[in-house]
């Protein structure tokens, strides 16, 4: 299994880049796990992820406590199912893509920065597997 969140746009706000890219390498203690940014114009990228979980952030998709969150996690792993998550920018989610999306998913009912976004789903992902393996981090 490996992680994959795609990002739209550039961060603007490099302090909570950082603060993501640190969640994305705790990440990597568990499974093989990247963030990226991808580009609309450069084409179809979902053919390097057939058969791989995406999960598209959206402000009108499912809202998930952090044990479904969790849930959502272990089920990838089970099935040795790579999951891609994807981060609208600031004009938010393609309509062209939306169809590649297996789940929608919303982190909050508030508006948020894309850039914490990205924060808050990495720490989110850091907490499943840090939960999944007993660390004491999610107490």
């Amino acid at each position: 299994m490996k992680i994959f969140l795609y990002y739209i746009g550039r961060p603007k706000d490099q302090h909570l880049n950082v603060l993501a890219e640190d969640y994305v390498t705790r990440v990597s203690r568990y499974t093989t796990a990247q963030m990226a940014e991808v580009r609309v114009e450069r084409g179809n990228f979902w053919t390097k992820h057939p058969t791989a979980r995406k999960v598209f952030l959206d402000p009108a998709g499912q809202l998930l406590d952090s044990a479904q969150f969790v849930s959502l996690v272990h089920k990838a792993e089970l099935e040795a199912r790579d999951l891609v998550f994807l981060v609208g920018g600031h004009d938010g989610l393609p309509g062209s893509w939306l169809g590649y999306a297996d789940q929608r998913l919303s982190l909050s009912p508030l508006t948020m920065p894309h850039e914490l976004a990205r924060v808050v789903l990495a720490e989110q992902l850091y907490r499943a597997f840090a939960t999944l393996r007993g660390h004491p981090y999610p107490r």
